[in-house]
């Protein structure tokens, strides 16, 4: 219970000093550092979590992992609900998403969202990529704090 208070909190401290030392006018710019941070991290975690694990037959598998065990690791649940148009695209939901809750009070926060989820897209596409799974990872969220996270297989 206690270490995953102290991600939230890690993760709020983040995401408001990226953005304030970048200021409004770079918007963009902090969203893409707060997603090359969480792929950094998502490529070390992924080794540390699949380090026993045994191989995987093909994308599918990877992300029955990643909705379950890496899912679990970091945010102590699973993803609610996993779709696929089993031609590499991929939407995973959380419908109680642990790092917009704290931020989640009212329709005003949803334009606050996407700074919030830069950092897990970076965890996913890092943790993709270090499985060998080129990937673009994008999260929308319509009513808070559930989100989705949409992953697009890039073909070699």
């Amino acid at each position: 219970m206690g270490e995953s208070v102290l991600f939230e909190f890690l993760h709020r401290e983040m995401v408001t000093r990226v953005h304030s030392q970048a200021g409004d006018t770079e918007h963009g710019k902090c969203i893409s550092t707060l997603e090359g941070m969480g792929f950094r991290a998502g490529q070390g975690l992924i080794e540390r979590f699949t380090k026993e694990a045994p191989a995987f037959k093909d994308e599918l598998d990877v992300m029955k992992f990643i909705c379950k065990e890496f899912w679990t690791n970091l945010f102590r649940k699973q993803i609610d609900n996993l779709r696929t148009n089993h031609q590499g695209t991929y939407v995973l939901q959380d419908n109680r998403f642990r790092l917009l809750t704290p931020v989640s009070n009212g329709k005003q926060y949803l334009e606050e969202a996407p700074k919030f989820l830069a950092f897990t897209c970076g965890l996913v596409r890092g943790a993709l990529s270090n499985l060998g799974i080129d990937s673009t990872v994008t999260a929308e969220v319509s009513v808070m704090p559930a989100c989705k996270f949409h992953i697009i297989m890039q073909k070699p």
